[in-house]
């Protein structure tokens, strides 16, 4: 059996989107953070699907999203605020139909190379297993209507307090993941254009 990646299919936001999540991400209690930092290296992102793909068949994948990703305009990202689960903090984003849409055609696109018996070794350093689990019922759990958009800023009791905002989402990325799922390296990149325009 081919090596396996975890692969997280991810807007990365602009640069200033993404400095204010890695300020936020410093100003969280040092207790909570557990390890799960924000920086040039742990890429602050929006996730739009994981899953784990046979390294022999990453070209393959990533073709597949080429086609997924081909004549997508940019995407209008509304945030919402800040928000929590039982220890994540992140920035909580509308469900949008252009931001469901391109999770809808990326889940599809890539099913029939999805993976799921993933193990620590598909992730870039010390992952553990709840990442590992994560990945793998990704689909089951966190897809379609299941799918919550969000920004993970680091672990916390309370989640942060975010003024709303909207920004334009560009940039597209495959990432291999590390610990936390933190997107860290990036396998591919594709810019977002609005082809209709002048």
């Amino acid at each position: 059996m081919a090596n396996l990646i975890a692969v997280d299919v991810a807007i990365l936001p602009p640069a200033d989107v993404s400095a204010q999540a890695i300020a936020c991400n410093l100003e969280l209690p040092a207790g909570g953070f557990r390890g799960l930092r924000l920086d040039a290296d742990h890429l602050p992102h929006l996730t739009l699907t994981q899953q784990f793909i046979r390294e022999d068949r990453l070209d393959r994948a990533l073709a597949a999203i080429d086609r997924a990703v081909a004549g997508q305009p940019p995407i209008r990202v509304v945030v919402t605020g800040g928000a929590r689960g039982d220890h994540s903090v992140w920035l909580a984003i509308e469900r949008t139909l252009p931001l469901v849409s391109l999770h809808e055609q990326l889940m599809e696109a890539l099913i029939d190379l999805e993976e799921r018996n993933g193990t620590l070794a598909a992730f870039i350093d010390e992952a553990r297993d709840k990442d590992v689990a994560w990945v793998s019922g990704f689909r089951d759990n966190s897809s379609f209507d299941r799918f919550l958009p969000h920004i993970t800023l680091g672990h916390a009791a309370e989640p942060p307090v975010i003024e709303p905002f909207v920004f334009e989402a560009t940039a597209v990325a495959a990432c291999h993941l590390g610990r936390f799922c933190t997107c860290q390296r990036v396998l591919k990149s594709w810019t977002l254009i609005d082809t209709t325009a002048g």
